[in-house]
């Protein structure tokens, strides 16, 4: 039997879920950290124009396992950046749908699936970026309903945050200048899904997840 110790596992690697409305720069915080690799379903990454990032298209459940069988044993990039985790519920959904005539099946099937597959990306040896798409969802505590991460069916998006140590909300306003502004929120509150297990996060940060990764890590 190995034993570890818990500063050895915790100080390793950070996974987090962000979840934001259509256009709110959840694409654009793949380039706020160091070397990354994009999983991208989105349509596509005009947003990262400026920038050269290199970039898998998940098109496909195949597309999928190939990226993740790929970055088992990858050693060249230190972050994934999954973009977004409800746009490839939506391809794995399609591919169920082509199996069965039983709408609830193919669902159940997915579900089952992206749950897997969110738990082995997860827990790669890499530092994981989740985007997803926002939506109204119930609080498993409250009843009352919250903004928070949106997958296909009724339980994988209120499943999705129990998976992760940082979940992040993601706000976009602009100044009294105009200019687009933005910001992760990281607890909870009655309106937004988000938590930070680090503890060293303030309830509002400025959306830089590489920023966010230093001061989780300590590091300046």
């Amino acid at each position: 039997m190995e034993f570890k110790s818990t500063k050895e596992i915790a100080n390793t690697y950070i996974k987090v879920l962000v979840h934001g409305g259509a256009g709110a720069g959840k694409t654009r915080l793949c380039a706020t950290v160091k070397n990354p690799i994009i999983l991208s379903a989105e349509g596509g990454l005009l947003s990262l124009a400026d920038e050269d990032i290199p970039v898998v298209e998940i098109k496909s459940i195949e597309d999928l396992m190939e990226a993740y069988s790929f970055l088992k044993s990858d050693t060249k990039f230190d972050w994934i950046c999954i973009d977004s985790i409800s746009e490839i519920s939506e391809v794995l959904l399609s591919a169920e749908k082509d199996k069965t005539n039983d709408p609830r099946k193919a669902y159940g099937e997915t579900q089952e699936r992206m749950m897997k597959l969110m738990r082995s990306f997860r827990d790669l040896d890499k530092n994981i970026y989740f985007s997803a798409k926002q939506v109204r969802i119930k609080d498993e505590v409250t009843g009352g309903l919250v903004y928070g991460p949106s997958a296909i069916g009724q339980k994988l998006g209120p499943a999705m945050p129990y998976l992760f140590d940082e979940v992040f909300a993601l706000h976009t306003w602009k100044d009294e200048d105009g200019i687009v502004q933005r910001a992760l929120q990281t607890t909870k509150d009655a309106q937004y899904e988000a938590k930070d297990r680090s503890g060293k996060l303030e309830h509002i940060e400025p959306a830089d997840l590489g920023k966010i990764y230093d001061k989780i890590k300590g590091e300046k």
